[in-house]
Order: C-alpha cells, then structure tokens, then sequence
C-alpha cells in the first residue's frame, strides 16, 4: 500500500477559520495515525484576492495550532503550466476536445436549456483552428459516476447530470477543478479529507483521474460546522479566525482537543491527549451530521487545559494582557510574582484574557482602582477593625500561608469578630474587588511590605 499522503488546501484570501483549522487537523491527525506525511498547498489562483498577509496568516495559524506540515508549502498558481500540460495530455488521448463556443453563444444555450448540462457540437470533430477556443473533458453520455466516500458511503450521479466542463480557458490558464487533481496526482496525496461544499466537485474530478489513467484517492467529506442552535456558522457563533482565539486566550492544545470532537468521536472521551488523538484518529468514525460549536464547551476544555498548563508559560500568556490592561510595562519581577500566583489562580477562569482579568491586581499602581460594591463594603467596616488588623499584620513574623491563615484567626478569637468582619477589608484592601482568589494566598504571594502598602494605602 503507498504511504498515506493527506494534504490541507487553503484558499489564501482570508484568515485561517475555525472550519479550516478542523479540516486541517484532521488530515494532520490521520496522517500521522499511519505513520505518513501531512501537506500544505495555497490554492492562490485567485490572484485578485489572495494577499501574501492571508498566506503568512494561515501558515502562522496552522503553526500555533501545533499543526506542522512535511515539507515545503506548494503553491499551485505557480504549477499553471503543468496544469496546462495536463489539459494539453487529455486533448492527445481523446478524453477531451477544443470547444469553439463563444461565451455568447453558450449563454444564449444555457438560457434556452435552463434544465440541461452543456454538451459542445465540437465534441467529436477533433478540430484545430487558429481561434479563441476552450478545452473541455469529455463527460460520459450515458451510465454513472459512483464515489465511495468514508463519510457519505457509496454516492452515484448518472453520466447525464455532468456536462463537459472546462479545463483549460481560452487564455490557456487553467480551472480549479483541474489543478487541483493535478495537484493532489503529482503530490502523490492518498486521501482527499476536506469539507461537505467540495462534495459534489468529486465526481468531476474523479473523471479526470480515470482519463489520465491516475489513481484515484480516497475521499471524506466533512459535514459543516453549524452554530449551537443548529444555524450556519456565522461570527456571532464562532466563524472567527484561528488569530481570535488565540488573541482571546485559548490554549492551542484546547482548541486542538475541542476541534477535534467536532465532528469525530470516540466513545464517551471528550479530553483526549495529543497522544491519544494520533493513536485513535480514523476515518470510520467522522460524524455523519453537522456538528455544533459550542463556547461553553470549548471554555470548559480550556480551563482543563490551563490547569494542567507549567505556571510560567501562563505567567508569559498573560503578561500581554495585563500589560494591555494596566497600560504598563512589567518587570522582571512582576513576572515572578504572577507565576508564584499561578497554582492559586489558574483553577478560576476559562481563558488567558479572564486569567490575566484576575491577575492585574498583582501588579497595579497604588492606589487601587476599586470595584464599587468592593468599596461600598469597605466604607461599611469599622475603621477601628481595621487598625487592629493592621497592627496584626505589622507584627506578624511567620510570613507563610499558614502563619499568616493562622495569626489572622487568632485575632478573629480574640476579638470575637468573624470572616465576614475581616475578609471584605482584606479583600478590597489587597485587591480591589470582592471575587479574588483565596485571601491568604494572595497575602502570602505579595509579601508583607506588599501587604502592609496596601493596607495602609487610601482606597
């Protein structure tokens, strides 16, 4: 059997969308799964709409994305006169003509055959006039065209269905169609995984395949993601660009794992690791359905995927936001202080943006900014209280979690005061606000110079 060859083959008029990206991993993941090469071509025949910034944007996405290909990229607007030479070769075997047929005259056909598919008179004349002409395939009269597709089973369409299209113009630049079977013959790809609206071009390009006397690949086509109520896909859903989720704050290990079950499953398992998804990754068990993207499902697999995250690379992720937030450039040491923060704080958000959210407060300029509610609580506890805890603090020595946790509840009994009487002035004091991780943690990780500022600090 050949080594199994699986290839992604953007169009580079725009960001790599989520769509793609799933695409993209699965030809990855089944190539890998038996032991072959994952491929990039850039269908960039569109000249007027494919930009060098879209190609380094879907090359810098795939890259993120943990998705790397074998081999250099290829280009397939660069490949024309091999496209050319195809056309050229089909022409030679009888298994495609010179069509003559001015554009007006085949749309003065087609208005009057609203119902039929174009069969050029040319067909059999096997001319060769010095004129503008086209070359087109000689499609089937009669029988069918049956493709086995490892998502849809066996699909035929009667020969009556496909008209001679077009191969070459008549500027001798050659259709989509043709290049990319050219494209996927020459690159030897065993196994054509792309999306559900490329479906119906399979039949065509099948024909081409069988009158060059090429192998035809495998195909399976996915069905398209849809939005969580069922509609097409649209931004508002999560038809973003790979770029947004990672400038959001999602984990490329996440997006790869909830990708993934996007239209692919095994058994119950909704985390699986990249290990496992390359071991157990086959084509018998691609979704026959739409599948449905679903934020609340993706934010639950990337706050899997940050807890088990090394607390530096969090700390790194995070800086960028909080610098964003604070509109400050941090230290070295406040970088320090945000990773020696990371195993109280990562369990609590979702994404990198709310992680660093959370974080800021860290690293803010005296005097805090405070919530409103934070500060209508702090303007209701007693200042005498809060003297107290100040001296407690000031004169505390043990300047561990425990020591700080146990010097605090000492104080409580001794003033007969409560949680709820100390908690919201820590709190506000120390963070601005009255959703911060565990107040001792925080003390702890500050520091007692830290603390003493903030406590004494107008807020």
């Amino acid at each position: 059997m050949n080594k199994t060859i699986t290839r992604f083959a953007p169009s580079p008029t725009g960001f790599l969308h989520i769509g793609g990206a799933r695409t993209a991993l699965f030809n990855y993941l089944f190539a890998k799964h038996n032991g072959g090469k994952f491929m990039l071509r850039v269908e960039d025949t569109d000249r007027e709409r494919s930009t060098k910034a879209a190609v380094d944007a879907i090359i810098d996405g795939m890259e993120w994305l943990g998705l790397h290909t074998d081999g250099v990229p290829v280009f397939q607007f660069s490949r024309a006169h091999r496209h050319a030479e195809v056309a050229l070769q089909l022409l030679e075997r009888g298994a495609a003509y010179r069509c003559y047929v001015t554009a007006e005259e085949l749309a003065k056909w087609r208005e009057e055959n609203p119902n039929k598919k174009f069969r050029s008179s040319y067909r059999e004349q096997n001319l060769n006039e010095e004129k503008p002409h086209v070359i087109r395939l000689k499609s089937p009269l009669e029988g069918y065209v049956r493709i086995h597709d490892h998502v849809k089973g066996e699909v035929t369409v009667q020969a009556e269905e496909l008209d001679d299209m077009v191969l070459l113009r008549s500027d001798n630049t050659p259709v989509y169609m043709l290049a990319v079977v050219v494209d996927d013959h020459d690159m030897n790809v065993t196994h054509v995984i792309r999306g559900d609206d490329h479906f119906t071009n399979s039949f065509r390009q099948k024909l081409i395949y069988e009158a060059m006397g090429w192998h035809v690949p495998e195909f399976a086509h996915l069905p398209l993601i849809h939005g969580a109520d069922g509609a097409k896909l649209s931004k508002r859903h999560g038809a973003l660009g790979v770029d947004e989720y990672r400038k959001m704050g999602y984990l490329p290990e996440a997006l790869r794992n909830y990708l993934l079950r996007l239209g692919w499953s095994h058994g119950d398992d909704e985390i699986i690791s990249d290990k496992d998804a390359v071991a157990w990754f086959d084509l018998a068990h691609l979704g026959h359905s739409p599948a449905r993207f679903d934020f609340e499902k993706l934010n639950a697999v990337n706050l899997h995927y940050i807890k088990l995250a090394d607390n530096q690379r969090l700390a790194d992720l995070a800086i960028p936001f909080i610098e964003e937030a604070l509109n400050k450039k941090l230290t070295v040491a406040d970088n320090l202080l945000i990773r020696e923060a990371m195993p109280f704080l990562k369990g609590r958000t979702n994404t990198i943006m709310a992680l660093a959210e959370d974080a800021k407060f860290l690293v803010s300029d005296l005097p805090l900014a405070v919530e409103a509610k934070a500060a209508e609580k702090l303007k209701n506890s007693s200042l005498e209280v809060q003297a107290k805890l100040n001296s407690v603090v000031s004169d505390l020595s043990d300047w561990s979690k425990t020591g700080i946790e146990s010097a605090i509840h000492e104080f409580m009994n001794r003033e007969n005061l409560k949680m709820g009487d100390i908690g919201p002035i820590l709190r506000v004091k120390l963070t601005g606000t009255m959703s911060s991780p565990g107040i001792f943690d925080v003390m702890a990780v500050l520091g007692k110079d830290e603390v003493l500022k903030r406590l004494n600090s107008p807020a």
